[in-house]
């Protein structure tokens, strides 16, 4: 058990409202508006987390805040004799289900090769043989025009490894994928090299809250926004009104930039994963009264 004087954690603490403040300033203030981005607020809407929860900042398992009583009513925290801390234990006791498939899902992922060949077709397939009025981002056109964007898709090889991008594929899309993942194989499918994978850190790190130390929570929203980013920028949307400059999969040019950009997440990614998977782990070891 890590113990922090009040002095330190009051600063960590004001540091995370900061940061947090910073990253989601806009789309508070889109918010206030009744204004939506289909890029950023995927963030929001998708992972079902309002910008206000990421600015409450809590230290993880495994330490005591001294002088924090206050918090003691906060769900999953405990009383200590100087202080409070996360309840390991009880959190566990409720999610012991998420907390081993989370665990199970990220060492998985980290022990698989990237697969760097899918080209984030995962989108185009979400808008196969559809009209204007179906797709999913009706404010954006397709760059491509819907026959344009139905070649692309039927030109390629679709190798979709991630749950929750597959189940959004158009019907007429689905046969096109190699695999066809479901959410109890979710572990023996994702590997790092998918773009949606890796914006998962951020829902892992959601799901494990409070365990998850505030830093380490921004650090995976941060990598799951800019993932985001380019997922759309890949995408058949043509996304320039918003500033962004499309990534051209349908092209060799294009293929190339998306490689890059797998590679560069799965780097930023791995420690994120292996910081979640301690998370899980000393979870699973509190239940066991290891902790």
């Amino acid at each position: 058990m890590i113990t922090l004087p009040l002095h330190e954690w009051r600063s960590r603490e004001a540091a995370h409202a900061d940061r947090a403040h910073t990253l989601t300033a806009d789309a508070v203030e889109r918010r206030a508006r009744g204004e939506k981005h289909p890029i950023e607020d995927f963030l929001f809407t998708y992972y079902n987390w309002a910008p206000g929860k990421l600015a409450r900042w809590h230290p993880g398992v495994g330490v005591e805040l001294l002088g924090a009583q206050e918090r003691a009513e906060w769900a999953h925290y405990v009383r200590t004799e100087d202080g409070v801390r996360v309840d390991a234990a009880t959190l566990v006791g409720q999610r012991s289900a998420t907390v081993r498939l989370a665990r199970d899902v990220l060492s998985a992922t980290r022990g698989r090769a990237p697969q760097l060949a899918c080209f984030g077709l995962h989108e185009w397939a979400m808008v196969h043989r559809t009209r204007p009025e179906q797709v999913r981002h009706a404010g954006l056109p397709l760059r491509l025009g819907h026959e344009g964007t139905d070649d692309v898709v039927e030109s390629h090889r679709i190798r979709c490894s991630h749950h929750d991008a597959f189940r959004f594929f158009t019907p007429s899309a689905v046969p096109l994928n190699e695999l066809q993942p479901t959410r109890t194989d979710q572990a023996a499918q994702e590997q790092p090299g998918c773009l949606h994978a890796t914006m998962d850190c951020y829902r892992w790190a959601m799901k494990l809250s409070p365990a998850v130390s505030g830093e380490l929570l921004l650090d995976c929203f941060e990598l799951a926004r800019d993932v985001r980013i380019v997922d759309m920028r890949a995408s058949p949307y043509d996304v320039s009104s918003m500033g962004y400059t499309a990534v051209a999969i349908e092209t060799p040019e294009g293929k190339a930039e998306y490689v890059r950009a797998q590679k560069e997440f799965a780097e930023r990614a791995d420690p994120l994963r292996v910081a979640l998977i301690e998370v899980c782990e000393r979870l699973l070891g509190a239940s066991a009264g290891e902790l």
